[in-house]
């Protein structure tokens, strides 16, 4: 017998089909149509970089299209900011930026030239890392109790290395010197390899730098890790205390966050915001972060955008209330 439809039901039916193409076509219809380049704003081998091929990997089978990653270093990370800032709606790019780039140069640097805000759209954060406070052997301390009594006995010695003046670590070793009340020197290095190197010779007492970084010296005897800096102690390094753990009411972290173009289409960034979500769903990519000594985190676009704006509500008195200038 023939099914027989009103005008009006089959109009609803009709709606009802094109609602659930509409919900299935965009996977189709957003189609990249060429490859997608990941840049990083480094040099190859630092943890952004490796975070960005972690993901690369993983990312080109669920996008159906290749994703290459692309190093631009210079600036601290700034020259690729400004580049990809002009990039065309057709350009298939997104960023891998850290706070150094997107939120720290363009409260310090009069003109950084880019906008964080006008010229970039939060995609999805991909990982998050701790600050670490390490000291040389030479002060023989293990718990960072006794460092806060010498350093409040003999305030002089509190000079903080760090990989760089106006890095992220720069101003968290001021919100140190503010929970133990005391105002450090801090003594900028060109990186973390050297800084590592002098803390590890005896030459510097006390450094300030992103656990990773002083991981693998720690685990190997020749420093030693007395906090981090994140609300829970880090997976990888759980004998390590927290600095609230300590006794010092500070917590903080650093973060890696896919930026596109302001010029890219919503629906592009929205299909992309959720195809990297997936990825770092990925248990295999979560171990091998992991390995790395990198919290992997799981985030939308959304969330991330959140994230972004109470990270600057966080971090900006503390730099301006520095006063740092390059």
């Amino acid at each position: 017998m023939p099914i027989l439809f009103s005008r009006r039901r089959l109009a609803a039916l009709c709606a009802c089909a094109l609602a659930v193409c509409g919900a299935v076509v965009p996977a189709h219809a957003q189609n990249l149509e060429g490859p997608l380049t990941l840049v990083v704003g480094y040099a190859p081998g630092g943890s952004t970089d490796r975070m960005a091929r972690l993901i690369a990997e993983r990312l080109s089978p669920k996008i159906g299209v290749p994703v290459t990653v692309e190093n631009r270093p210079g600036e601290g990370g700034r020259l690729a900011a400004k580049q990809i800032k002009r990039a065309t709606a057709a350009e298939n790019i997104l960023m891998l930026g850290n706070p150094a780039v997107m939120v720290i140069a363009p409260l310090v640097i009069k003109d950084a030239g880019y906008d964080p805000d006008k010229d970039f759209v939060p995609v999805s954060q991909v990982s998050s890392y701790d600050f670490a406070l390490a000291v040389g052997n030479k002060l023989q301390l293990d718990r960072a109790m006794f460092l806060v009594g010498r350093l409040w006995a003999h305030p002089e010695e509190a000079i903080f290395g760090v990989p760089a003046t106006g890095s992220l670590p720069h101003f968290f070793g001021l919100m140190v010197g503010d929970a133990l009340s005391v105002q450090p020197q801090i003594k900028g290095y060109g990186g973390s390899a050297p800084l590592a190197a002098d803390l590890s010779g005896g030459s510097l007492p006390i450094a300030i730098d992103t656990l990773d970084s002083l991981y693998a010296q720690h685990v190997a005897g020749k420093i030693r890790i007395l906090a981090v800096s994140g609300k829970k102690r880090a997976s990888f390094a759980p004998s390590v205390p927290t600095f609230r753990e300590a006794g010092m009411k500070i917590d903080a972290d650093g973060w890696n966050t896919f930026f596109a173009p302001s010029s890219m289409p919503q629906p592009k960034v929205q299909l992309l915001a959720t195809k990297i979500r997936e990825v770092m769903q990925d248990p295999g990519l979560q171990k091998a972060a992991d390995a790395l000594y990198i919290t992997p985190v799981v985030s939308t676009a959304a969330e991330t955008a959140q994230m972004l704006k109470a990270y600057r509500q966080q971090w900006e008195p503390v730099v301006r209330r520095s006063g740092f200038a390059p």
